[in-house]
């Protein structure tokens, strides 16, 4: 049974640090690209990090440049996204999703999501 599951997520304060983890279970993780998405309340699904099955090229959202950082232990299925410096913008539900074919910036694309995980950055 392929199933993602996220975790990590909770409630930080402006310009802390969190870090969500995607445990992958019924299929190798690293024979696909491994990308979160967010979420915000009225807000389109918004892709914000990548990293490549095949070589393991990271790609990010120009809004999460130099904060986060998105990477991947093979050994342990699981990916991960290390997000610092938060901001109240970056609130929202995070979602890591699978896909057979590489990173691509259409949510419709991936073939496996996680159930999502609440990063709520307030004072």
């Amino acid at each position: 049974q392929v199933q993602l599951v996220e975790s990590g997520g909770g409630l930080v304060q402006p310009g802390g640090s969190l870090r969500l983890s995607c445990a992958a279970s019924g299929f190798t993780l690293g024979y696909y690209a491994i990308a979160w998405f967010r979420q915000a309340p009225g807000k389109e699904r918004e892709g914000v990090s990548c990293i490549s099955p095949s070589d393991g090229s990271t790609y990010y959202t120009d809004s999460v440049k130099g904060r986060f950082t998105i990477s991947r232990d093979l050994a342990k299925n699981t990916a991960y996204l290390q997000m610092n410096s938060l901001n109240p913008e970056d609130t929202a539900v995070y979602y890591c999703a699978a896909d057979a074919g590489g990173c691509l910036p259409n949510a419709r694309e991936y073939d496996y999501w996680g159930q999502g995980t609440q990063v709520t950055v307030s004072s």
